[in-house]
């Protein structure tokens, strides 16, 4: 099965400009002392080396991983702090730390319950489950697939999540063999 990436990133598309207005006017809010327009540039500025870097170094990632969770969890209500806690789960699952990635995506459902993107969370979760390399736990795949179909019916993530449950348990060669059937 092929693996979503949904990549959060500190650019300038429409999207992207909005939250950063809206975390600009929550980190004004969130706090007098500062700590979260520290933590916050911490976190942006490993996001920058993550985005610019050629490959991924292990060491990098574990720091952005640190910086990120560390933003989320001391700037909760902050709007940034769902979409950092998915990209700790995406680093951490790009270096191999699924039980960490399940950790930060689990945070990231459980405690941003009104995040406007939740279902991608919950998605990216499914597929931790899902994957034989991974946490390898097709049940749960299920299960947070469900959920998402549930919840978020009208979402392209529902879509994708509906094909997920249709292909849980088929080898790539059995997904191959059918998708070569269907172009005949």
């Amino acid at each position: 099965m092929s693996l979503c990436v949904v990549l959060f990133s500190c650019n300038n598309t429409p999207k992207e400009q909005a939250l950063k207005e809206t975390a600009n006017d929550s980190l004004v809010k969130s706090t007098a002392s500062g700590e979260c327009e520290k933590l916050y540039a911490q976190a942006k500025a490993s996001d920058e080396i993550l985005m610019r870097a050629l490959t991924l170094d292990k060491t990098v990632a574990t720091k952005a991983i640190n910086d990120f969770n560390a933003y989320a969890s001391n700037c909760k209500t902050d709007s940034l702090a769902p979409v950092f806690l998915i990209k700790a789960g995406q680093v951490a699952q790009a270096i191999g730390s699924f039980t960490q990635a399940q950790a930060m995506l689990n945070k990231c459902i459980n405690e941003h319950t009104q995040f406007k993107n939740r279902e991608a969370a919950i998605f990216l979760l499914a597929q931790l489950y899902d994957d034989p390399k991974m946490l390898n736990n097709e049940e749960e795949a299920k299960k947070l697939y469900e959920q998402v179909i549930s919840e978020y019916p009208k979402t392209s993530y529902a879509t994708d999540s509906r094909a997920a449950i249709q292909n849980l348990g088929k080898t790539d060669e059995q997904l191959i063999q059918e998708f070569l059937k269907k172009k005949q």
